[in-house]
């Protein structure tokens, strides 16, 4: 869960993803671990309706309101990208090392790599603001659910692009609405989406502006073990940092906050993750999941495989350490997608979802639901087909400078104004700045980034498609590579030309009539492209008033029982800390110090697993601290930096990853071996104490003061 958000990769690299993608608690769903069950939808717990009969249920646990109140008072948002929770009553602030990297060494001074070193502010003077860093404490929350729905129910909204545009409206108005409502003035206001549209919510948030870096070790720790330990377990990572709010130019002073327990964690006990998860879809259908097994999923997968092997091959001389991090990214995200294909493709978890597709279905029957409501399966389904028929269309002849490179996503620029010049000659003149020629400042990424979609393309669509023949064969007749095509477009294309784009930015016809190689393939893809993507917009609109339909179904037939799809709000979750089987042998529920010198050693202090100098000879009380554990708690991307508490409200570990057996979690939560990782409190006390000599911290975060000798005094 390194740096990368699963959601955010596919939307930045897949140009249009084809599938858009007030009732009382009923009785709780008994999970069937062997043959599915509503509890397959996870355990996402909204703070709008507090799960306190199945936390007494299952853990023998009364949390009242008060315990509610506080576990959300404590707990932030991090930015618009993580979790954080408040660890003192100075507004200390607690996340992760991945979380509070680009904002940590955004505060880096000339001469200084905060990377290499890490930070740590001795005193208050030096804890250093970082601009632009905010953290959103969820203060209201309000139940909008039926003046949504009625807006998008009324005859003004007969179509499903109308609903839709009305759902909008209906959140604008409410917004502006309470923007001056009394308890509501000041606050960072945003509409939530509950069960696909089954429900909706307005939540009011209190923004904090001046965040402080406080304290983060070196990435050498933070990251240690590097993509190759990334969804691993056993895992030895000090993946945290701690930042400080401030008010008025002084520490906030809060009652709300996660006392640090450093006592450890026992086997069995339970636990709890508050935080922000970002996107599930365990809603889907079984027809939607069939697709993203058989075509979305394994076309992002070769995308982000061949830009990696791309950008591996430049900076095998280029060096450089920004597309090294962009490799980083890629490659997380492929072992991300992979591990949810291997989930895609595993009978048995599709039978789960099966399993509880025919429950659903049955359930809903039962409460003699209308009956065009019952055939919402069908209608998902019947959809579905219709995408599959456009998916190659949408998804290999995509304009995208990330996919295509920067030429052949001008190519179709050239091509859309030279329509709207010859047809719409108001709105061409609107569009005039967009026909500036790039600037290839890579050519070798542009080369290669071309080979790769020209390859995609021909994989996908065959060697008869059009569009692959017009590409590939060249003057002989004969079929050429990807890559010897890519050379010859870039060699052979006029539009870097200024001279050139200006004559085709004056004349109506001329980029019709032009023989410039990447304008003659694009005259052949745009418009197949535009007119599988509208074909593709409207279905996706139709599945999304579709899965709000779904999704208000699920609700009525279980109510708050079963909690919805994690939408990067504020949610509790409940786990258990417990073993589990894997590579033959059984895992440990927490690693320590002793493991992280072993790897290091293993690997001959070689990146990714070396150490920074001060880490070289730890003292032996340091290597017998736990470091890092797992737990059975129902975690995605967005919940990194979420606080793990205990019964007591105390702070117990910092959540920043899952195992492999985790990454099926997008769709299914299975816990059988599904496990969250997490940075353990006594790990960082340790690591604080006997390494960075943070005495300041660890008084602020435990009460106990440093002695001399590195003993404890109370």
């Amino acid at each position: 869960m390194q740096s990368i958000n699963f959601r955010s990769i596919r939307h930045s690299i897949v140009v249009l993803s084809l599938l858009a993608g007030s009732v009382s608690a009923q009785t709780i769903p008994t999970a069937d671990t062997t043959k599915g069950g509503p509890l397959d939808l996870g355990k996402m717990w909204t703070f709008d309706n507090p799960p306190s009969a199945y936390f007494q249920k299952t853990y023998k646990f009364t949390a009242d309101d008060k315990w509610f109140e506080e576990a959300r008072l404590a707990s932030l948002r991090f930015a618009d990208y993580c979790s954080a929770s408040f660890v003192s009553g100075n507004g200390l602030v607690m996340t992760n090392h991945h979380c509070a990297r680009e904002s940590g060494t955004g505060v880096t001074r000339k001469g200084e790599d905060l990377n290499a070193t890490g930070f740590f502010a001795k005193t208050p003077a030096e804890e250093r603001k970082v601009d632009g860093l905010f953290v959103d404490q969820l203060v209201k929350i309000d139940d909008i659910t039926k003046r949504v729905q009625d807006a998008m129910s009324g005859a003004a909204a007969p179509t499903d692009a109308s609903r839709l545009q009305a759902r909008e409206e209906a959140f604008a108005a409410i917004k502006k609405e309470y923007e001056t409502k009394n308890g509501w003035k000041g606050l960072e206001l945003q509409t939530i989406t509950f069960y696909n549209g089954g429900r909706y919510a307005l939540y009011g948030f209190k923004r904090y502006t001046d965040v402080r870096l406080v304290f983060m070790p070196e990435l050498q720790l933070g990251f240690f073990g590097g993509d190759y330990d990334n969804f691993t377990y056993p895992r030895y990572a000090l993946d945290c940092s701690f930042f400080r709010v401030y008010d008025g130019n002084k520490p906030l002073k809060t009652t709300h906050f996660f006392k640090f327990n450093t006592s450890g964690v026992r086997d069995g006990e339970p636990i709890f993750v508050i935080g922000n998860p970002g996107h599930t879809e365990r809603l889907k259908t079984v027809a939607e999941l069939e697709f993203d097994r058989d075509l979305q999923i394994p076309a992002t997968i070769q995308l982000l495989r061949n830009r990696s092997n791309a950008l591996q091959a430049y900076n095998v001389t280029a060096k450089n350490d920004s597309i090294l991090n962009e490799i980083f990214s890629y490659e997380n995200s492929l072992k991300a997608y992979g591990g949810q294909l291997d989930g895609l493709r595993d009978a048995s978890l599709l039978a789960r979802k099966t399993v509880f597709e025919n429950q659903f279905k049955a359930a809903a029957k039962a409460q003699n639901l209308p009956a065009d409501q019952l055939k919402t399966w069908d209608d998902i389904a019947a959809n579905t087909t219709q995408l599959r028929s456009l998916f190659k269309d949408v998804n290999y002849l995509a304009p995208n400078e990330r996919i295509t490179g920067e030429l052949l996503t001008f190519a179709n620029v050239v091509t859309q104004f030279s329509e709207l010049l010859a047809t719409r000659p108001q709105d061409a003149e609107r569009a005039r700045s967009l026909m500036v020629p790039p600037v290839i400042k890579n050519k070798t990424l542009e080369e290669a980034y071309l080979a790769a979609h020209l390859t995609e393309a021909q994989a996908a669509l065959g060697n008869d498609d059009p569009y692959v023949k017009a590409a590939l064969i060249g003057a002989d007749g004969k079929f050429r590579t990807p890559k010897e095509t890519a050379a010859y477009l870039l060699k052979n294309t006029r539009l870097t030309d200024p001279a050139f784009i200006s004559e085709l930015a004056t004349r109506p016809g001329a980029a019709a009539a032009s023989n410039d190689p990447m304008l003659v393939l694009v005259r052949i893809s745009f418009p197949r492209y535009v007119t599988a993507a509208r074909q593709a917009r409207q279905i996706s609109e139709k599945q999304e008033v579709l899965r709000g339909q779904l999704g208000r179904m699920l609700y009525d037939v279980y109510g708050t029982a079963v909690p919805p799809d994690a939408t990067f709000s504020l949610r509790i979750n409940d786990g258990v800390v417990k073993s589990y089987n894997y590579n033959g042998t059984k895992a440990p529920i927490l690693t320590t110090f002793f493991g992280l010198y072993d790897r290091n050693y293993s690997f001959a202090d070689k990146a990714p697993w070396d150490l920074p100098a001060r880490w070289k000879n730890p003292p032996m009380e340091l290597l017998k601290q736990p470091m890092c554990f797992i737990s059975t708690n129902d975690i995605i991307g967005g919940n990194s930096g979420s606080p793990m508490i205990n019964k007591n409200l105390e702070a117990v570990g910092l959540a920043f990853d899952g195992n492999m057996e985790s990454l099926p979690g997008e769709f299914i939560f299975v816990p059988d071996a599904n496990r969250t990782i997490s940075v353990h409190t006594g790990g960082i006390i340790a690591a604080m104490r006997y390494i960075y000599k943070a005495d300041r911290l660890v008084s602020e975060l435990t009460g106990v003061t440093a002695g001399q000798s590195g003993s404890v005094k109370k």
